[in-house]
């Protein structure tokens, strides 16, 4: 597993220079403005802890590695309502959108990436062997420590301005995800013997999850440059 996590980390400097994470460290805009791609993501951060619940989790077992997977979707299948949350402390409760538009706006082709991720992290998930599983898992949560690490910035930035506690977003949620067993549990991760056929095919998934959550943060940064583009011609 030692070549597989050394891949992932290649990958994820690879990803955090995606356009949305360039976006997110651009200190001209104001940290409210740099998170404008907030509700585009609720598709898949909603459907998370449901990809966690009724995918990742397999109960009962004995193996080893399901195991230690099933005890990271105790962590994760909970943290939808701080988004929630979130969601109002920005904001967004605030606009008075009839629930057929919202409905539109969730199942139009602004969202399609981040409705269709869950689904396509479940088709990795259910035909990999429990090890490719772990690596599959690590994938993704590397993923997040990219968007949370530069998120959770912006949110000290506004509590310190505006005194608004932004807990998905912050520190509280970000704190919480880097403390996972998963994260810290590498030297354990890197132990576990696996042959070439095993190795090769947790590459190709991971590059896969990577693929997938690329696309997802390009179409969040899309739908924050409409946002912002509409503002500043409202504004003109």
């Amino acid at each position: 597993m030692k070549t597989v996590l050394q891949h992932i980390l290649r990958r994820k400097r690879d990803f955090a220079r995606r356009p949305l994470f360039e976006y997110l460290r651009d200190q001209r805009l104001s940290p409210q403005d740099r998170l404008a791609f907030y509700p585009c993501m609720a598709p898949f951060i909603l459907s998370f802890g449901d990809l966690n619940r009724y995918v990742l989790r397999v109960e009962p077992t004995d193996d080893p590695h399901l195991l230690m997977i099933n005890q990271h979707t105790y962590e994760d299948d909970h943290h939808w309502p701080w988004y929630l949350e979130d969601f109002a402390k920005l904001g967004h409760d605030a606009a008075a959108v009839p629930p057929g538009e919202t409905l539109r706006f969730l199942w139009s082709d602004a969202t399609v990436h981040s409705r269709l991720l869950s689904t396509r992290l479940a088709h990795l998930v259910w035909s990999a062997a429990p090890s490719v599983r772990l690596a599959i898992v690590e994938a993704i949560e590397e993923t997040g420590n990219v968007l949370f690490s530069l998120t959770s910035k912006l949110a000290e930035t506004i509590q310190q301005e505006t005194g608004v506690e932004l807990r998905y977003c912050g520190e509280f949620h970000f704190e919480r995800e880097s403390g996972h067993a998963m994260n810290n549990d590498h030297a354990e991760l890197a132990a576990i013997a696996l042959d070439p056929a095993l190795r090769d095919d947790a590459i190709a998934r991971v590059d896969q999850v990577f693929v997938l959550f690329s696309d997802w943060t390009d179409e969040l940064h899309r739908y924050a440059m409409d946002r912002l583009a509409e503002r500043w011609a409202q504004a003109s």
